[in-house]
């Protein structure tokens, strides 16, 4: 009966060892698989999440560097249509200039022609103030104006009649003002002295003056200009 309490109780000991050398080791084992574990885990969630935000931070610059390049891109066609719209501008202004389409000023003379009252004398004519209009052309005259109707290549000067001149389809009547721009001495000399024809005028009995001025405003152009056989 002893003998077989103290078999017992050997048994029950070697039991209990064997079962708390069973159980260490498996605490031993979790222990070391949880903190591996762990360890992978954070390392390959680091690695993912830094992937992550490699990825996003590559897009972000792709997408930055798109947009820059698109902002320089129309800031370059900003100001290349500035440039050109600039360039047209001042273009369409010089051709509106030269067509006489815009009203102009500078220095340059006016001109006045009164006519005789004396009924032997012939009345100035269309002919007479195309005569003049030529000269002061070949003078380098920039505008002209009679009677505040611009002169431009289309322009016709003609008399009626006998009766009334037209300029630009419109009648005028004396006395006659013409303005121009240019030169002064040039333009005044291709009128005056050696056969000019202010001179021839004045020698029929017409009242001729003329003044320099520093600033002679000259009205545009009103009519719409039409070109019926250029293409």
């Amino acid at each position: 009966m002893k003998e077989g309490k103290i078999t017992m109780a050997i048994a029950v000991c070697i039991a209990c060892f064997a079962l708390v050398f069973v159980m260490s080791m498996q605490f031993k084992i979790v222990n070391q698989t949880d903190i591996t574990a762990i360890e992978n885990m954070r390392e390959t969630e680091l690695r993912t999440e830094l992937a992550n935000w490699k990825a996003k931070y590559q897009e972000t610059e792709t997408k930055y560097e798109e947009i820059e390049a698109k902002i320089e891109e129309y800031q370059k066609t900003k100001q290349s249509n500035e440039e050109t719209g600039k360039i047209v501008e001042e273009e369409l202004e010089q051709i509106n200039m030269t067509l006489g389409k815009t009203d102009v000023e500078g220095e340059g003379i006016e001109i006045t022609l009164r006519e005789t009252e004396n009924e032997e004398i012939s009345k100035i004519s269309a002919n007479d103030l195309l005569v003049i209009v030529n000269s002061l052309k070949l003078a380098g005259a920039e505008a002209i104006s009679i009677n505040d109707e611009r002169i431009i290549n289309m322009s016709d000067i003609v008399t009626i009649n006998d009766t009334f001149i037209k300029v630009n389809g419109q009648r005028i009547l004396a006395p006659y003002v013409i303005k121009t721009i240019g030169n002064q001495t040039y333009l005044e000399s291709a009128l005056l002295g050696n056969g000019g024809y202010l001179d021839e005028l004045e020698k029929i009995g017409h009242n001729v003056s003329i003044q320099k001025i520093n600033k002679i405003k000259i009205n545009p152009y009103k009519d719409e200009i039409k070109i019926k056989y250029m293409e």
